[in-house]
This record gives structure tokens, sequence and C-alpha cells, in this order.
């Protein structure tokens, strides 16, 4: 679930991305008073001498396209469009491709094109679509609660988190209440407002408290600076001119990628125990609580393992470069962006652990009480 929103919420900031290329002629003249994306289809590509005194460009080719929404829907533009070698950022285009075009205005009043991307968005909508139709379909009532809670978890990451990080807020404190509101939402609207509810979310929030505290002490400790990726660096030059606490958003970034399996597991053994006092009503409360342990011991090996692996997975390439070049352990694990992976993947599995104990005897105490 953690994945999938993430996913969602970069696509749709992927959205915004330009690429290098430019308008070699525009068929009619019309006025456009802002930039404007638009989808487009390529229907010629033809490949260009590469100027042998401009090592920048790798290769051009005049591309054209045709318009398919907006006011200019049906206009043709000739584009030149260059690669530069950079295999990650150039946009390689045929015949026949959907692509997004950016149109706007010259300086000398011409209209202008730029391929920006290619369309991805079709097929994209499209997982969307089977993951929350096998979500409805197999979960029924609770699939429609978790489809439900899934949109207010975006709207408060999107609408809530990152206004707030950019306002200038602080990213910890903003972060640890976004994921408060997410887990009450989220465990109240599956489970509903019930004793299994009620342990589940304490020991959800005990669980993530722990994984943000030990992320905070021991980063700084280490002299973490937040700063181990691109984009973070990148931060540093928005328009906004905001001064980041590019520490605070190393620990919001640990506390958010924790919720998800925390809450997994949380869930889990609420109602592994709910299960099993419904099944024996006479059960005594430590054995309950043992029973709770047991599930959640099982679940513990699983989690932690998802947990470590979605940081090593995104990690592989880096790992691969140290591995080729046969640099020492020693250096590797502490350089910081490699201690910045490490430290966050080992703070939630601490958190995950522990959840399962604060879990455990949270239920049979709120189930002591009703008694």
């Amino acid at each position: 679930m953690k994945k999938f929103m993430l996913i969602l919420l970069a696509f749709i900031m992927a959205l915004s991305h330009g690429a290098l290329s430019y308008t070699y002629a525009a068929e009619e003249d019309h006025t456009v008073h802002q930039s404007e994306l638009v989808k487009a289809k390529v229907l010629e590509v033809e490949y260009l001498e590469v100027d042998p005194d401009n090592p920048i460009f790798k290769e051009s080719m005049m591309v054209k396209i045709e318009i398919l929404q907006g006011e200019h829907k049906g206009q043709t533009f000739d584009v030149v469009h260059h690669i530069t070698g950079t295999y990650g950022y150039d946009i390689y285009v045929e015949p026949g491709d959907k692509i997004l075009a950016t149109i706007e205005m010259s300086d000398e009043g011409n209209l202008e094109a730029y391929i920006s991307e290619h369309l991805r968005s079709p097929y994209i909508y499209i997982v969307i679509g089977i993951f929350v139709a096998l979500i409805l379909i197999i979960g029924r009532m609770k699939g429609l609660k978790t489809v439900i809670t899934l949109m207010l978890t975006i709207l408060l990451v999107i609408k809530g988190l990152l206004p707030g990080l950019l306002a200038g807020y602080n990213p910890i404190l903003l972060t640890i209440l976004i994921a408060f509101v997410i887990t009450l939402v989220t465990i109240l609207a599956v489970s509903g407002i019930n004793k299994k509810s009620f342990a589940a979310i304490i020991g959800i929030l005990g669980g993530v408290f722990v994984a943000g505290l030990i992320a905070y002490l021991v980063g700084t400790e280490i002299k973490l600076t937040g700063l181990s990726s691109d984009e973070a660096v990148m931060l540093m030059y928005i328009p906004q001119g905001i001064a980041f606490d590019f520490r605070g958003l190393l620990f919001a970034g640990i506390i958010i990628s924790a919720i998800g399996a925390i809450m997994d597991v949380g869930v889990s053994v609420a109602s592994a125990m709910e299960e099993v006092r419904n099944v024996d009503p006479n059960i005594s409360t430590k054995a309950l609580i043992m029973s709770g342990m047991n599930v959640g011991k099982d679940a513990m090996g699983t989690m932690a393992n998802t947990l470590i692996l979605a940081y090593t997975g995104s990690s592989i390439p880096m790992l691969l470069l140290f591995t080729a070049y046969g640099e020492d352990f020693t250096k590797i694990i502490n350089l910081d962006m490699i201690a910045t992976e490490i430290i966050g993947a080992l703070a939630g599995s601490i958190g995950l652990v522990l959840c399962i104990p604060l879990t455990a005897v949270a239920m049979g105490m709120l189930n002591e009480k009703g008694d």
C-alpha cells in the first residue's frame, strides 16, 4: 500500500519535468499567454547530422508531432530534439509514440513546442484500475473502506505534508502529526471503533514513535546530513528559497517509510488476538497476550525483511558501483548515503518489532478491562 502511494505521488510530480528540445518551425501562428502541457503523437522522425564542434549533443533529430488535445489540437510542429547521452534523462522517440509536449510563445512571437516526456499515464491508470478493482472484488465493503482511506492518505500527503514542509514547518513534528492522523483514519475506517482498533493504534503509534526517536538520536550522533540524495541537494535551489532542515526531512522520511509496515504488523496482531478471544472467550489475559506475541513473531521476520529489502532495492545501483570498484567495507558503511539507508531500515525495523509487544499487551489489557 505504501509503495503504491509513493508511485502515484511520483507520477503526479513527474508531469512537471521538461526535456532538451525546441521548435524548428510552426505551421500556424496563434497567441499563447503561458506554457501548456498537452498530449501529442510522433508522426515522423528524421535523424540530423551532428555538429562535430558541439560535443554536448550525441544525436539530433527532426521530429514531427501532432497535438492531440487543447487549443492547438490537430496542429503539427517540427521539433529539433537532441540526445545528450544521459540515458536517465534522454527521451528517445519513434513514429507512433505518444508523448507530452509543452507549447509556449517565444520572445520573437512564434509558437514553440518541446518534447517533455513519454506519455505513460494511460498504462499507469490501467494498473491503478486493476489494483482498485481487485481490492473491491476481494475486500467488498472493507475493500471500499481501504480505497477511501488510501485516497485520504494520499490527500493528506499532497495537501498537508508537502505544503507544510514547503511552508517551513518543523518536518519531524508535522510528519508525526500526519502519521497520527493517517493511523487513526485508516484503522478506525477499516476495522471500526472497537478494542482491536484501539490496541492496534497504540502499538502502531508506539512503534512509529520509537522508530523516529532512534533515527533522530542516532542520526544526530553520527552526523547524518540529510543531503545524501540528489533530490535533497536540489531543494537548496528551489525558487521559494526555503531554508530546509534537511536532517529533519531525513527523519521525517524514515517515519513515513516505516509506518506502512508497522501498521500491517499492528493490525495483524490485534486481529489475530480478537479471533482467538472469539473462539475461546474464557482464555486468560496472559494466554491471549502470548497468542498475540506468537502471531507477531511470525509476521516479524517477513515484515522486517520487507523494510530491509525496500531500502536495499532503492540502493542497488549504488551498491553495484561500490562492488564493481572494490571499495573497502569500512569506507562504504561510513559514507553518509549508506549510513542513512542503514539507520532508516534498522530504525523502522526496531519500531516494527516493538509494535508487536505493545499491541499484544494493549489488546490483552483492553480485553481484561472489558470483562
